[in-house]
């Protein structure tokens, strides 16, 4: 694809965009505001951040669209929330899930 047909500015994309700060797992970041939490994640760590229920097994997004629940994680003290279906907020506390409904990490 050529840079001359895209509709992004491929100058400094995140130099117009407003920007929020979010920590995962006690280390603050900051990421454009409006992405989902799945989003900020996968750019910002290259590592799991979340277990799957069953077997748990490291996992991370996989459908992205809220259908197979591989992305859940703990917000701001709120368990079971799927990291891509949530908007990143300033402030927010992201930690990783162990399984679905664990009162413990």
């Amino acid at each position: 694809m050529s840079k001359e047909n895209s509709r992004f500015s491929w100058e400094n994309p995140l130099a117009t965009l407003d920007t929020v700060t979010v920590t995962f797992e006690g280390e603050p970041f900051e990421v454009p505001a409006g992405i989902s939490v799945a989003a900020a994640l996968l750019g910002h760590t290259d590592e799991h951040f979340c277990h799957s229920a069953a077997e748990d097994d490291e996992r991370a997004p996989y459908c992205l669209m809220g259908v197979c629940f591989e992305c859940l994680v703990e917000i701001d003290g709120v368990q079971n929330r799927q990291a891509c279906l949530e908007p990143v907020f300033d402030g927010m506390q992201v930690k990783r899930q162990r399984k679905v409904g664990d009162e413990e990490q």
